[in-house]
């Protein structure tokens, strides 16, 4: 019995020794072999221009999106938007692509080369190469127009010129905006009016 209690003794003894080394030898070698390709620590980082921003406030790739009274979803997205610094409750944005999503289904898309959106008067005042869309098919181009942000209200104040399933259009004023007694959503082209009727069906005909 004496021998085997030696024995164990011996074992547990060399164990204690042994099995510590084999343990350090192993992180040794788990160490060794991730250092062992090249290695160059580095930290997350944002693309930015950092020189642009120690020049001027500037905001890269914003899109702002709001839902009006009537429950239409208004959204804008830019290439930049800068604060105006004077202190008004506004800024100016370029490359503007934006839309309308209105309760009846109906869809308007717009881009621009430049807007103005008052967060005071809640206004987006939209200019440069204005181009409309609608679920309609009317597309419309004009210089200048004003949306509204807390309602649906979409009003130009240049003259307008519109491709359509009836023909091309011009007016001097154009007006997009929901009847309040019956709620439908009407687009009204008003000011020297000029159409020429062209419908798709005979545009089509051989």
């Amino acid at each position: 019995m004496a021998r085997y209690n030696n024995k164990h003794s011996r074992i547990v003894a060399l164990a204690k020794i042994v099995l510590p080394l084999l343990s350090l030898a192993l992180l040794a070698t788990l160490f060794l072999f991730a250092r062992g390709g090249d290695y160059e620590p580095s930290l997350p980082y944002a693309q930015v221009d950092i020189d642009s921003l120690a020049r001027e406030q500037r905001i890269d790739g914003p899109a702002f999106s709001t839902v009006t009274d009537d429950g239409s979803e208004l959204y804008f997205s830019a290439a930049t938007v800068r604060p105006d610094l004077s202190g008004s409750n506004s800024i100016t944005s370029t490359a503007i692509e934006g839309g309308l999503r209105m309760p009846d289904n109906g869809t308007i898309d717009l881009s621009a080369d430049n807007a103005v959106i008052d967060g005071g008067s809640k206004i987006a005042e939209i200019s440069g190469g204005v181009r409309i869309q609608t679920s309609t098919g009317y597309t419309i181009t004009t210089e200048r127009l004003a949306a509204m942000l807390d309602t649906t209200q979409i009003e130009s104040s240049d003259a307008v010129h519109a491709i359509g399933p009836l023909g091309s259009l011009d007016a001097g004023h154009m007006l997009l905006s929901q009847d309040k007694d019956t709620g439908n959503y009407l687009l009204v082209f008003k000011e020297g009016v000029k159409l020429i009727y062209r419908p798709k069906e005979i545009e089509d005909r051989p």
